[in-house]
């Protein structure tokens, strides 16, 4: 009899009715992805239980499971634990009862399987060095101006709201708006469509993933799971989104109301995204008019993350310190988990504010500025006790168009200091490089 018949005693003990798959199955997902990472094909799994265990088809602290795996004929490595009764699983035999549409030659690892199957600890890929590691508890909190963007439409008030948009540019590159003009029915609606996508399941997400940075619409998780040397604790789908009758019936067909939900608030960002590079641009002493062609027909990116509870926090990250690299992204969060990095390369914790969208400065605007403004290092940690959606909205000029220095930006107290780059040069970058190791921007400062 074999171990996928369902009538054999250890099968009912650990996938039946009462079974308990799940708390087995934390390391089981520990171990197919060591044997990945070490390349091995071939693996057993040796699971013991106490024949009271699969009398009762239940395992409990008295009769604990003991595991051992051996992988192309090494040594077993066990799980103290007494026990009498022996039997197999294959590496064939677990994924078959996972029915999560991974198998062992297959890389690809999304967090949210990981969290279904409560994996204890962080597996050894998401483990960062320990000088790359977080600080969760921070002692400093960026202090962001929240803009009421209501103030811009008011002649009386607009001078004093640009100039706080203006600090805020100048100091940290981040500020926070709220009165933006997008519903709260249609936030919490894309909130939801995001909610339902990641809860499908692995094998209808599986059919959207692509390791191209070039697909308009690809899901995946970390940064590029077929290269990334160290994992983030993210699972993403990602998709172009500006002009939308382009792009929208390439997007998920389930849910099936991830279309309209998402649509709606995509939509309703790309015009806020116009109103914020107008007053960002008056800022800087730049006609908005000279640009308005290429921002109405430049490219909006929806990046929808998912940061599941992580068993460990400490030791990994969401994403690595990054900056992006548009003009600008406009930023949906679920709850806190941001951070940023000011001018003396302190961390510091971004407060999370009901209701209100934070803004981020791209690559583009601080080229733009010929450095006046900046594109700030942030990157995203974890809790152990709740998951945290975002949505980013990443905005940038058309992908072939050239940006560079403003000319009236440069004089001699105020050389050029970028060369000239567009967002397919981006992508071409990421492709080839690695952002966890160098930014995007560094790569086209100009030596002094």
């Amino acid at each position: 009899m074999g171990m996928n018949d369902p009538t054999h005693p250890v099968h009912r003990t650990i996938c039946g009715e009462s079974g308990v798959w799940a708390r087995v199955g934390s390391f089981m997902a520990s171990l197919k992805i060591e044997a990945r990472r070490e390349r091995k094909r071939n693996w057993t799994i040796r699971i013991s239980l106490d024949p009271a265990a699969t009398e009762n088809h239940h395992l409990s602290h008295q009769h604990p499971p003991q595991f051992a795996y051996e992988t192309d004929g090494s040594s077993p490595l066990e799980e103290q634990a007494a026990t009498t009764d022996h039997s197999l699983f294959t590496s064939k035999d677990i994924s078959s009862m996972e029915g999560e549409g991974e198998c062992s030659d297959n890389p690809f690892t999304s967090v949210m399987t990981l969290t279904k199957m409560r994996v204890p600890h962080v597996p050894q890929r998401y483990v960062l060095p320990p000088s790359q590691r977080p600080t969760l508890t921070l002692d400093l909190t960026a202090n962001l101006p929240i803009v009421d963007l209501s103030t811009l439409h008011h002649a009386s008030q607009r001078s004093l709201t640009l100039d706080t948009i203006q600090g805020a540019c100048k100091e940290l590159g981040f500020f926070q708006v709220v009165n933006h003009g997008i519903p709260l029915p249609v936030i919490h609606d894309a909130l939801a469509a995001a909610t339902e996508f990641f809860n499908l399941s692995l094998e209808e997400k599986m059919t959207l993933l692509s390791d191209n940075v070039h697909n308009p619409v690809r899901y995946g998780t970390s940064l590029n799971h077929a290269s990334d040397k160290v994992h983030y604790w993210r699972d993403f789908i990602k998709h172009y989104s500006h002009p939308i009758s382009d792009w929208i019936h390439l997007w998920p067909s389930n849910p099936p109301s991830y279309k309209d939900k998402m649509g709606n608030y995509a939509k309703a960002v790309q015009v806020l995204h116009k109103q914020l590079m107008e007053a960002i641009l008056e800022t800087l002493g730049l006609n908005f008019g000279n640009l308005q062609k290429e921002i109405e027909e430049g490219n909006q990116l929806m990046a929808i993350n998912c940061y599941p509870a992580c068993p460990e926090p400490d030791l990994t990250l969401g994403m690595p310190p990054h900056s992006d690299y548009g003009t600008l992204t406009v930023l949906l969060q679920s709850g806190p988990g941001l951070q940023l990095q000011d001018n003396k390369k302190k961390w510091l914790s971004v407060p999370f504010v009901e209701g209100a969208l934070l803004v981020q400065l791209g690559d583009q605007i601080e080229v733009m500025s010929n450095g006046q403004y900046k594109s700030v290092v942030h990157q995203v940690t974890l809790s152990a006790e709740n998951k945290r959606l975002s949505i980013a909205s990443l905005h940038s000029l058309p992908i072939n168009k050239k940006i560079g220095p403003a000319p009236e930006l440069v004089d001699e107290q105020h050389p050029v200091s970028y060369n000239e780059f567009s967002f397919r040069d981006f992508l071409d970058y990421i492709s080839s490089n690695d952002i966890a190791d160098k930014r995007f921007i560094d790569s086209i400062k100009k030596s002094v």
